[in-house]
């Protein structure tokens, strides 16, 4: 069973060209309210979200009529922490998140509530269900605790190979399928900025191959519309010394058939 709440407090988009990513609730809020409230504290997600939130004004600042915008949804399959929905919308509202819906499903329901609300993007602090929306064609990106990224006007997106974990391979297809779509929208919101004032920063890391791979990457990514602002080609090097540097928000595989963050 799915049950999705409207968020009141926030303009719900258009759902037709928005491009739905959801965040679950162990990722937005940690388990323990603040002291002497209802109110969760944040938990990893609040630079992500605070960044997509930023991006949506930056769009509405350039188009007030803007439609192609982040619609962020909250998930939650824990039944206890269904049971605590006021506190959660409540922590929500607290915290100035902009979730436009609250998601509540069985463990077992948890993938057709991604689909219900036709998610493009599912963001999880679980490795276990990221493999899971994946191999069900929804891409996925882990937020790691250990990587987590300062606050930020402009929504840093890094294409790096061979950071994939390994999908079955029946899932490989509908899951690139899905991440090319979500590439091509990120790409369309991109060209709607100039060179120098994009709240959109899209950065390629390659590990092996050479110029040969970099170019091949760019030109996979250019066949989806997105332009890359800077491309690295490490020639065999570790890349954690440059992620460390780059700091993004999430990471995408070069394949495009899995995305970690």
């Amino acid at each position: 069973m799915v049950s999705t709440v409207q968020n009141s407090d926030v303009k719900q988009k258009d759902v037709d060209q928005a491009v739905v990513v959801a965040v679950t609730f162990t990722a937005v809020f940690e388990p323990e309210a603040e002291d002497g409230s209802s109110v969760y504290r944040l938990g990893v997600a609040l630079p992500l979200l605070q960044v997509l939130q930023r991006v949506n004004e930056r769009l509405l600042e350039k188009n007030p009529a803007e439609h192609q915008l982040f619609d962020i949804i909250l998930i939650t399959t824990d039944s206890w922490q269904q049971q605590q929905s006021s506190s959660i919308i409540k922590s929500t509202r607290h915290h100035g998140l902009e979730v436009s819906r609250f998601c509540f499903s069985r463990e077992e329901d948890f993938i057709e509530s991604l689909v219900q609300n036709n998610v493009q993007l599912f963001f999880t602090t679980d490795e276990n269900k990221a493999l899971q929306a994946t191999q069900q064609g929804v891409p996925s990106a882990l937020l790691d605790k250990n990587s987590v990224s300062c606050p930020s006007e402009q929504l840093r997106v890094l294409f790096c190979e061979n950071t994939i974990i390994q999908p079955n391979a029946g899932s490989i297809e509908a899951s690139k399928k899905s991440a090319q779509s979500f590439l091509a929208q990120l790409g369309q919101m991109r060209q709607k900025f100039g060179i120098f004032d994009s709240p959109l920063c899209f950065t390629l890391v390659t590990s092996r191959g050479g110029k040969d791979s970099c170019c091949s990457a760019l030109k996979s990514l250019r066949s989806l519309g997105v332009s890359v602002d800077e491309a690295y080609c490490l020639g065999g090097a570790p890349h954690t010394p440059i992620l460390s540097l780059l700091r993004p928000h999430f990471l995408l595989s070069e394949g495009f058939n899995l995305l970690e963050g």
